[in-house]
């Protein structure tokens, strides 16, 4: 009798237990909008998939460390990732030096990969990948995303690009300075240690602005008129981080741009360096850009 009476609430309890578990499973579909979420960039299962080759590149005022926190999310993922460095020479020969490393390159050999610019880098890639059929996806990062004929200055002279916090006189924006072998005319351009925290580096903190100062690379002046060839995103899937608080390329030329490469837009809190402040953010969108092309 006591065995019988002892045994019930156990298996009551294991009841109830049973069916808390099952409710809590359907609250947390219904919070998360069910089982839609599987197949977000978090639970992306690339079993019988190839995974591109992560190729990024860097803009103008920064280096290949700006990608740090993303290449260490995609590293996690599984992917290969490269971040060669941009020289910021102007726009013909950064393209040419993205372009042989991607066509010349052993170890890209054969393999499928998206390519990713910032800024800048946004140029650069989009006339990179141009005659190169193993870039399958091409990924924008608060970035230039110019078409044929178009430059840097000519798209923030746009009534879209108003508001630019490097617009305006170059006096009070840029500190220039003369490079061996320079044309006549051009110069190195670093961005005055005034322009980083409020404009290029908004929304980072004080001793993160005072860090990219100090080791920032310049671009040559000329790189912001060398005009665009034809671009790539005309043939080759793109995709777009916009953020929606950048004070370099204003919000409006951003969605400009993307809207007409026909990219898949992400809007991202975060002001120009998204790629810092919101590694996460923009690592998924690349991973997304991976799964579609795959």
């Amino acid at each position: 009798m006591n065995a019988v009476t002892t045994a019930r609430p156990a298996r009551l309890r294991l009841v109830a237990i049973a069916a808390l578990l099952a409710l809590a499973g359907l609250l947390a579909t219904a919070l998360t909008g069910g089982t839609a979420r599987a197949a977000g960039p978090h639970a992306l299962t690339w079993t019988g998939r190839t995974r591109p080759v992560i190729v990024l590149e860097h803009g103008a005022w920064a280096n290949s460390s700006s990608w740090d926190g993303v290449i260490r999310i995609l590293i996690r993922k599984g992917f290969t990732v490269y971040a060669p460095p941009d020289p910021l020479r102007g726009l013909a020969a950064d393209s040419a030096y993205l372009h042989d490393f991607l066509t010349e390159n052993a170890a890209l050999a054969g393999r499928p990969v998206v390519l990713v610019g910032h800024s800048y880098g946004g140029a650069v890639i989009t006339n990179a990948a141009v005659g190169d059929p193993e870039v399958k996806a091409l990924v924008y990062v608060d970035a230039f995303i110019p078409a044929k004929g178009e430059s840097i200055a000519g798209l923030l002279a746009r009534p879209q690009g108003a508001g630019s916090c490097i617009g305006g006189n170059p006096a009070t924006v840029f500190n220039p300075v003369p490079f061996p072998g320079a044309p006549a005319g051009d110069a190195d351009l670093y961005l005055q240690p005034g322009k980083f925290r409020g404009c290029f580096a908004s929304g980072l903190s004080a001793s993160e602005a005072a860090l990219l100062a100090a080791t920032q690379r310049p671009l040559a002046a000329n790189a912001a008129t060398d005009v665009s060839g034809t671009p790539a995103w005309r043939t080759i899937p793109s995709w777009a981080v916009v953020g929606t608080a950048d004070k370099v390329i204003p919000l409006a030329l951003e969605n400009f741009m993307a809207r007409r490469a026909h990219a898949h837009i992400t809007d991202v809190r975060a002001g120009h360096l998204s790629l810092i402040s919101r590694p996460r953010a923009v690592a998924m969108v690349i991973v997304r850009a991976a799964w579609a092309t795959s």
